[in-house]
């Protein structure tokens, strides 16, 4: 069934074509029906005038690192799909779906062009794979089916979700009218906006950042994989999203931990993406304050799992899958067991690094981290749950040992949000 969601349809609005044509690994098409737009905006003046925008945001604290020309509007491309992705993780937090939901494929979900998985009218498919060919290949047959999921069956719908949304952000100077950024003149964005969009994702959505470190994905047994070249070229990075079409030029948005802080970096209308990538590692590099040599090897991340409410994510240093799972996904009574609390902390990626770490030493549990506010401020948890008295006591004897601070906690105290341990940074 389609979930009930509020707003009303759009209004059938008149259709102004855009000529674009396919580059690199991303969809062009002509666009659906959009308001009458200014000459000026595909001639210099507007979305397509001359240069680069580019931001940069520390997406603890939202400062702003760098920034040049991140007011100036832009067409988004595929880089729509954050929003598509955000409200998604919305409604699988809210219990509206799960990664398991069939959503059904439409005509129009399926005549998409060009960048697809090649899904048929009357096909299903699941809310796990069309994230994960969203955040891998870009698919705008799964974009769209999923958008005319979340806007009870239609597209234009879910996309005045996503403007609302957008605004409610704080992305003033955004509108949509797709789910996947096929070319449209009425959908623009800034490099400000978006940077406000993936720091909500981010911050507000950590266990589903995992959906954008994959590399590559089996889907009914073709392999699927990612266009991102971040994931491969720079250390840290944790993904987010690739777009381009004709007018939009070439845009990336990237998210990247180094030693407790995540930046996210907006690059947009650049005329390659060799200049793309060289621009956003450029960024990276000045706000981590040094740049770090990429390994010799390739490091594939791992496919996360249906199941909730653990998640799998890659551990990227060790090549293997780590489970984790965050309290909005994985409530304690679901997990059972004793727990390892291993500290509250002020930096969200601490907190993951610590709980993946645990995991990974112990070979045992559930890592698992959540975002708590407390006397004002907004602190992460870590803690590996699932396990027994024994194993709990040991881990915590264990992580003492090699000086992390760690202490039990009984399956009927069990709890994210227990802040008895307050010395993490």
């Amino acid at each position: 069934m389609m979930p009930a969601m509020a707003g009303l349809c759009l209004a059938t609005l008149a259709a102004s074509p855009v000529t674009a044509h396919t580059r690199h690994h991303h969809a062009i098409a002509q666009p659906a029906a959009a308001p009458a737009v200014d000459a000026s905006s595909s001639t210099g003046f507007g979305p397509t005038a001359p240069g680069a925008s580019t931001i940069l945001v520390d997406a603890q604290s939202g400062a702003v690192l760098s920034a040049q020309g991140a007011d100036t509007p832009r067409y988004p491309a595929s880089l729509t799909k954050l929003m598509t992705l955000d409200l998604a993780f919305q409604a699988l937090r809210d219990g509206r779906m799960t990664m398991d939901t069939q959503i059904p494929v439409s005509s129009h979900a399926s005549a998409v062009e060009p960048v697809k998985l090649g899904l048929l009218p009357g096909n299903t498919i699941s809310v796990h794979d069309a994230i994960l060919a969203m955040t891998t290949m870009s698919a705008n047959d799964a974009a769209t089916a999923l958008g005319e999921y979340l806007g009870g069956g239609s597209e234009a719908r879910c996309a005045q979700m996503m403007t609302l949304r957008a605004h409610a952000l704080g992305m003033a100077q955004t509108q949509f009218y797709n789910t996947s950024g096929l070319p449209n003149p009425g959908q623009v964005t800034t490099a400000r906006d978006l940077a406000l969009l993936a720091r909500d994702i981010v911050t507000t959505y950590p266990e589903d950042q995992q959906f954008f470190e994959v590399q590559s994905f089996n889907f009914h047994g073709r392999q699927v994989y990612s266009n991102n070249n971040m994931l491969k070229s720079y250390p840290g990075a944790t993904g987010m999203k690739t777009g381009y079409t004709n007018l939009a030029r070439h845009n990336l948005v990237t998210s990247a931990m180094r030693n407790g802080h995540v930046l996210i970096g907006v690059v947009l209308h650049e005329p390659s993406w060799g200049t793309t990538y060289t621009q956003m590692t450029a960024m990276l590099d000045s706000g981590f304050g040094g740049h770090i040599a990429a390994a010799s090897t390739q490091i594939a991340a791992a496919q996360p799992q249906r199941q909730a409410p653990v998640q799998r994510i890659a551990s990227r240093q060790t090549h293997t899958a780590t489970p984790l799972a965050v309290a909005s996904r994985a409530h304690p009574a679901q997990l059972g067991g004793w727990v390892a609390q291993l500290g509250v902390y002020t930096h969200m990626a601490k907190a993951r690094t610590v709980a993946l770490a645990a995991r990974e030493m112990r070979g045992a549990g559930v890592a698992r981290i959540a975002r708590v506010e407390h006397n004002g401020h907004t602190l992460w948890t870590a803690q590996l749950a699932g396990l027994t008295s024994s194993t709990a006591r040991q881990t915590c004897n264990a992580l003492s040992a090699h000086g992390t601070s760690c202490h039990v906690i009984p399956p009927a105290a069990d709890h994210l949000a227990m802040l008895t341990n307050d010395d993490g940074t």
